[in-house]
This record gives structure tokens, sequence and C-alpha cells, in this order.
């Protein structure tokens, strides 16, 4: 029996979010199912989001209209919120995805947790740790984006101007330094190695997406196999037999 393909609604905040982020974002989450709901939210109405008009058209994305009721308020956040939960009864969804570097939508993530369902995230580096923490995954939208010296940038869209200077990746040693990673890395071997300290890699990356927002691409790695190596603190056997891969913390002692 063919598996059936997980449906991915994604919902996109256009007034936090790049639209040179969006290809990397429609092919990461393919990885995982079909995006078949794509929403962009804005008011279309204003210059700013005149560089979505043309992504809108090439990725089949549905836009909303949401004026500016008040200027203190976000009205497009609002309008987000409610339809998200408006599919997550209605629609048969078998995960969410939210583009936006806006912790409003911090609650409305926890929710769809709540039901079981994973939720992608997608936002700049300025991102605030709640919402990213919330997601099921979380990745820069910097690591999508193209990292050449020479990208031009538009006047009016400066939220992009770091991106060129973006590293491609982060070498082992600089890894090493973060702190939160290291923890994350070993406290997932030590939950899921057997009796001689090792641990199957496939298991780690399970036991990973389940207890953080972690993603290797955020670290300039595809794979969480490749960011492994380089780090460099664990040992690693593979099986001919069964193709698995199995690491062991350096520090594991007999």
């Amino acid at each position: 029996m063919t598996k059936k393909e997980d449906h991915i609604a994604l919902f996109i905040d256009c007034d936090n979010i790049s639209h040179r982020s969006i290809e990397g974002i429609i092919n990461e989450l393919s990885k995982y199912g079909v995006v078949n709901i794509r929403q962009a939210y804005g008011n279309w109405t204003k210059s700013n989001l005149k560089n979505w008009e043309d992504k809108l058209l090439e990725f089949a994305i549905k836009p909303i209209q949401q004026f500016d009721y008040s200027k203190n308020k976000n009205a497009t956040d609002i309008l987000m919120t409610i339809d998200a939960i408006d599919l997550l009864h209605t629609k048969d969804i078998d995960a969410f995805a939210f583009a936006t570097s806006d912790s409003d939508f911090t609650p409305v993530v926890m929710r769809v947790q709540a039901e079981g369902i994973k939720v992608f995230g997608f936002g700049e580096k300025k991102t605030p740790k709640p919402f990213m923490a919330a997601c099921s995954q979380f990745i820069f939208t910097e690591k999508l984006m193209a990292t050449s010296a020479n990208v031009a940038v538009e006047e009016e869209d400066t939220q992009d101007v770091e991106v060129s200077k973006e590293p491609v990746r982060k070498s082992g040693k600089e890894m090493k330094q973060d702190t939160w990673l290291v923890n994350v890395l070993r406290n997932a071997v030590e939950q899921t190695m057997d009796e001689y300290g090792w641990a199957n890699l496939s298991e780690v990356g399970s036991y990973i997406n389940k207890a953080t927002s972690f993603s290797p691409i955020n670290y300039g790695y595809k794979k969480l196999s490749n960011l492994i190596k380089e780090i460099d603190l664990f040992d690693l056997a593979y099986d001919e037999v069964s193709k698995q891969i199995s690491i062991r913390d350096k520090r594991w002692k007999h």
C-alpha cells in the first residue's frame, strides 16, 4: 500500500518575512508532504509588499487582504490566527507551517501542537525565542536564501541586507561553542543509546525533532549526519547490512 502523503497548510505573514525566502520554504516543506494550502497575509494596497506579487503567482499562493484598521493593532496577525484555528477544526491537515518573525503567533502554534499536529516555523534570526521553541522545527530564512555577496538588495526591502553576509555553514569549532546545540545532541544520544553507548542516528534525529525545534539547516547542513561528522563529538559506525549509522559520545566510558 502506498503511504499517504501528508497535507501541509502554510500561512505567510508577509509583513514579517522576505519574499526571497519563499522558494526555500516551499522546497523544505515539500520534503515532508504536499503544501496544498498556501495563504499569504498582508495589506496588498501597500507598496512594501509589491515584491511579493510575482512570488504569489509563481508558487500558487493565495493572497489574503487585510486592511490596517488601527495603527497600533496588527489586524493581519489576528486574521491569520483565526484562519489557522478554523482550518484546524475543518480540514484534514497533517502539519501546519507559519512563516513569520513575530512572536504573537506563539499561542496559535501551541494550540495546534496541543492537537498533536506538527508545526514548522520559518523566520529571521531576530525571531523571539518563545516562538522558535514552540515550533516542532524552526528554520532561519537566512539559511534558505542566497548567500552570495553579489545579491542585489532593493531599497525598499532592507530586511534582506544581512543575507549576503550569512556564512554558508558553521565549522565544527563554532558548533562546539554552541552550548545549546551540544546539549541537544548529547541528550538525544543519551536517551536513545543501547547498553554499549551506541545510538541509531535516525532514532537520535527523531528524538530531537520531537523534543526541540532544532534543524541542521540553521547551521548550514542539509543532513543531521553531516553536522554530526563536522562537530566531531561522536564516534560513528556504519552497518553495511542495515545501511544504518550509529553514533556514540566520545566521552562515553565502558
